[in-house]
């Protein structure tokens, strides 16, 4: 690993183009890299969100949890960023479902479209889910081209979940509620 990062500035890229992990290069305008930079700035989300104060009562908790998905996230972009690779697992996916059941339960059920917002610690995981939203639809396009293993779209659609989740449990834990979807908000009636 030393070597691949001891230079930063390489100019290779300089022609519009990238190198893969198995040492082809392509446009970095491919979908392969489109897949790779969603994930990538997803990551760097979730970054930020750790990065934010978190209610002290799920502090410890979600900060072990991002922890784990920042790790995987980093794993994803390894299986994009080798053709034919596959590094993600069914117990990952599992695994986000049983935190996304831990942390609903706590939850009330919801009854309204809920606005992104609140605490900035929900607002950035709401920001969070939309761009893994994103990183979804790339990888998925990216599958209509080449082979992308079903695990690796199936963690991107779990892990929205837990962050629309987890925006609604850090607004809950800091003392706040959801922020409802006033749907006839200019209606007389």
């Amino acid at each position: 690993m030393g070597n691949r990062l001891s230079k930063i500035v390489t100019r290779t890229g300089d022609a519009g183009t990238t190198g893969l992990g198995d040492g082809s290069r392509v446009g970095k305008d491919s979908p392969r890299i489109d897949a790779l930079g969603e994930v990538d700035e997803l990551n760097s989300l979730i970054g930020v969100l750790r990065a934010t104060a978190l209610p002290e009562s799920i502090a410890a908790r979600v900060q072990e949890v991002l922890s784990v998905v920042q790790h995987d996230l980093f794993d994803l972009g390894g299986e994009l960023c080798i053709p034919g690779a596959t590094t993600m697992k069914a117990e990952q996916v599992a695994q986000l479902e049983e935190w996304a059941e831990e942390f609903n339960a706590a939850l009330t059920p919801l009854k309204e479209f809920i606005l992104p917002g609140g605490t900035s610690a929900a607002a950035h995981a709401h920001l969070a889910r939309t761009v893994c939203r994103r990183a979804e639809r790339s990888v998925v396009h990216l599958a209509h081209h080449e082979k992308v293993s079903e695990f690796a779209r199936r963690y991107l659609n779990r892990l929205s979940d837990l962050l629309f989740i987890l925006g609604r449990s850090l607004n809950k834990e800091a003392g706040g509620s959801d922020v409802l979807w006033r749907h006839n908000r200019g209606q007389q009636g």
